[in-house]
This record gives structure tokens, sequence and C-alpha cells, in this order.
């Protein structure tokens, strides 16, 4: 292991602008913002359109069994960034900015410094310090919502959607085949607009009227659920955003079918872009890569958001096209687990032949080509640790048939075990059950063992960025 990571170093520090090949891929890495796995029409979904990602699932692989490790938009793109779990990079909505060695080591500034040509279009998401986005991209167009429709020179409104996919297909009008890219195209869609409360999915003109004939069935898991958990859940903001959004069946229609509008308009830029990179020649050498940021209840259980351990919340979609795929190899619907810490070693391990070495995540690539990768995880750590009162923070383990999570600051009654064989939905929760005292205390010593080798038990001491909040009393978005 030491020889490897020796030789990985050895390899990032002396590939130069001169020595990265012509031949290298160029990336481009879309994410859109709150979407669960199964708001795909090629996951399944019986309503919502997204015929461009249907199309890179069909031309390479989705992966079926794909998550976030915190489901939370700040914590999860620092994720994606740094290839560590929240434990480790220790950023969150409100905490100060990512350590500096974490932005140097960003799948943005390793490949910068390897000589590809770096941009960023859309939600960033994060603090990446004095300096940081200069060290992770040539080309950082930042844009965001609050709101949606933003007036243009000429004074008319455009769909922050569409300029996110505007700014994109300029940065691709300017690459050349001489010199490799990587793009990434952060989407606030569908986000909702959380300061308009009568206009919470504000979609693009060119997606009025989908889904107006549609009755939106009713959500996964009853909206009676959250009676059955414990009292701190019934105080949260799932409940509290509930009541923005889902609570009534006119509210429900109105606001899901205003939402899916929002992802096929997502979708349907990323067609724009696509079409771009293929009238600038680039297609036939450009990897796709398509994530969630974290899932999304959409009233699912009584709740709003995400934040928390059940499937509806850690599950998202995932899709990678990488165009010298071989044929048999296409339309694959892979099982493994594969977490959104496995993208920047994916990133990297196509474009330069090795993940950092600091990374926690695993490249990707193996299981796509159906190469021998040894054993695959059959479990991951997942946590939420941002100071809110109204999240709770919690620590788990989704594995392959059990899931384990731990609201620790609300214990005994927040701890949880459940058996996705016999109870997919999560229905009940088994950690009193004398029947399954076995596997819970299996699970808890897993639990234990992933924190302690990602950063150590919770504590304001060992976290220092929710001591700095505790001190300072920062402001918290969500």
């Amino acid at each position: 292991m030491k020889i490897r990571l020796f030789l990985t170093a050895m390899f990032l520090a002396v590939v130069s602008s001169s020595a990265v090949a012509a031949n290298r891929p160029n990336v481009i890495f879309f994410l859109s913002d709150d979407h669960r796995a199964d708001f795909l029409s090629c996951a399944g979904h019986p309503i919502v359109k997204t015929p461009v990602i249907d199309s890179l699932a069909e031309k390479g692989v989705r992966f079926e069994n794909a998550f976030v490790t915190t489901s939370i938009c700040a914590a999860s793109r620092a994720t994606l960034f740094t290839g560590l779990w929240e434990r480790s990079h220790k950023y969150t909505f409100g905490t100060p900015d990512i350590a500096a060695p974490m932005i140097d080591a960003s799948y943005p500034a390793v490949l910068k410094r390897a000589g590809y040509r770096t941009g960023f279009v859309g939600k960033f998401g994060v603090s990446a310090g004095p300096g940081g986005t200069a060290k992770m991209f040539d080309s950082f167009v930042p844009l965001n919502r609050n709101k949606y429709w933003k007036k243009q020179p000429d004074g008319s409104l455009r769909h922050l959607t569409d300029i996110t996919g505007d700014k994109s297909i300029e940065f691709i009008e300017s690459c050349s085949a001489n010199k490799p890219f990587c793009l990434s195209v952060s989407f606030n869609a569908p986000h909702a607009e959380d300061n308009d409360k009568a206009d919470h999915f504000p979609w693009p003109e060119t997606e009025n009227g989908l889904y107006e004939d549609v009755t939106i069935p009713p959500p996964l898991v009853s909206t009676d659920f959250w009676k059955t958990l414990p009292e701190f859940f019934h105080k949260s903001m799932h409940r509290e955003r509930f009541f923005w959004r889902w609570d009534t069946e006119e509210k429900y229609q109105k606001n899901v079918k205003a939402y899916y509008r929002m992802l096929t308009g997502l979708d349907r830029n990323m067609g724009r872009v696509l079409k771009a990179l293929g009238e600038k020649g680039l297609a036939e050498n450009t990897i796709v890569i398509f994530m969630g940021d974290n899932g999304y209840y959409k009233g699912s259980r009584g709740f709003a958001g995400k934040w928390s351990h059940f499937e509806e919340s850690l599950r998202v979609p995932l899709v990678i096209y990488d165009p010298r795929l071989p044929e048999n190899r296409r339309g694959q619907v892979l099982q493994q687990m594969a977490l959104n810490v496995d993208v920047p070693a994916t990133i990297l391990g196509n474009a330069l032949g090795q993940a950092h070495e600091t990374y926690q995540g695993r490249d990707l690539s193996p299981l796509i080509d159906d190469f021998a990768v040894g054993p695959w995880r059959t479990d991951f750590f997942c946590e939420h640790l941002m100071d809110n009162a109204g999240i709770p923070k919690y620590e788990g383990v989704r594995g392959e048939r059990y899931v384990y999570a731990r609201y620790f600051q609300n214990l005994p009654e927040g701890e949880f075990l459940h058996d996705l064989k016999e109870d997919p939905l999560q229905l009940k929760n088994l950690a009193t059950s004398a029947e399954h005292a076995a596997i819970l205390k299996k699970m808890r010593s897993r639990c234990d063992e992933l924190r302690d080798s990602l950063g150590g038990e919770y504590s304001l001491e060992n976290v220092p960025t929710l001591k700095y909040l505790r001190e300072k009393g920062a402001s918290r978005n969500k």
C-alpha cells in the first residue's frame, strides 16, 4: 500500500501541462440538486421525462445503488470535490472554509496542475478559502438561485437553468482538441426556491404545460409515517418544511408537477451542452458523469428535504457514459454500491490513471469496464453533522440488507435498525427487537469501526468547525 501511494504521489507530481497527451479524455460532470434516484425515466419513473439522461444510461452505465454519504448540499459537494467523508473534510453549512490542503487535492485542482483546462458553472455550494477557486478552475462562473429568473441586459428574464446551459456551452466552445478539459456543471435545479412560499419550483418556459394532465400518485411512504418516529423528529425541519409544500393535495399536485418540470428543464440543458460538444468535435473523447447531490423526500413519510438516514434521502441517481466503452458493456445497470465520495477518484482515474493519495473513495471505472476489482464494498458509513437544532445529527451504516442509524444526541430512542429484505420501505424499527439483538450489536460495532477510521467519535474537540460555530454563533443555512 505504501509503495502504491508513493508511486501515485510521484506520478501526480511529475505530470505537467506538456506531459498531458492530447488523447487524454475530457470530462463533463453534471450535478443536480435535491434529486432522488428514482426520479429518472430510465430508472422506471412513470411520469418524469429525462430523455438526455436516459440516452447517457443507454450508451453508458447506470448505478442502481448509488448513495451520498451525507445528505445535504454543502457537505455532499465538499465530498464530491475532496473525495473525503464529512467527518474527514469537516465542512458543512456555516463552517469555516474547506482546508487549503484539501482544496489542493480536489479533482479540479489536481487536473489543472496536470495541464487540464478546468471550468465550473453553476452552484458552487462550498467555501474554498482565499485563492481556492483560482487553484481549482481556469474558468469559474458561479450561478445561484434566489431568484431563478434573472434579468438580462435587454430587460428580458431568463431562467437560471437555461443560463447554466448557456455558460456551459460558452466554455465548450472555447475548448480545443489540443488541450483536455474538465467541466463541472452544477445545476441549482430542481432545488426549491425556499424564499418564495407561493412558487417553490419555478420552471423554464420551455417546460410550460408538461405534466398538466397527470394526476401525481401519493408519496412512496404514507405521510402519516412520521407519527411512528420519536418526538425529536416531530419538531424537525423535515416537518416544518412539509407544511411549506406537501401538506395539502392541491399544493402536492402543483409542486410535484413544477418540480418535475424543473428536472426536465435540467435534462434539456444537458442535451444543449452535449450537442455543443458534438458540434465542436469533442464528443468522442469526453466522459460524461451525471449525479444528484442528495436525495429528496418530496412528502414521503410526511417529510420535506433530505438530511436523515432513510433511503429517499441517501439514494441518488448516477450515470456514467464513456464513449470508449465497448458495445457489450453499454446499457448496463450495475448493482455495486457507488458513492459520491467515489466521483473524484473516478474522474482522476480516467484522466490521469491514478486517484489522489488522500481520497477515501474508489475509482468506479473497473466496475464499468468489468475488470477484476476484488472485493467491493458491501456497506458504507453515512452521517450528518450540521449543527442545527432542526436537523438531528446522526451516524450510521447502510449495508446490503441492514441499515443502522443512531441519532447520538437523542439516545436511546434515536437508534434505528432496518431489514431491507423483509421491510424495504423501512417502516419497522428493529432496534428494540430481542430477535435482532445480535444484528444490532454487529451493526453498532461496524458503525464504530467505520467512524473511527474516518475521524473518530463526534465531539466539539475533534470537529473543530462545529466548535467554531458554537463559539461564533455563526448563522446557518440549509
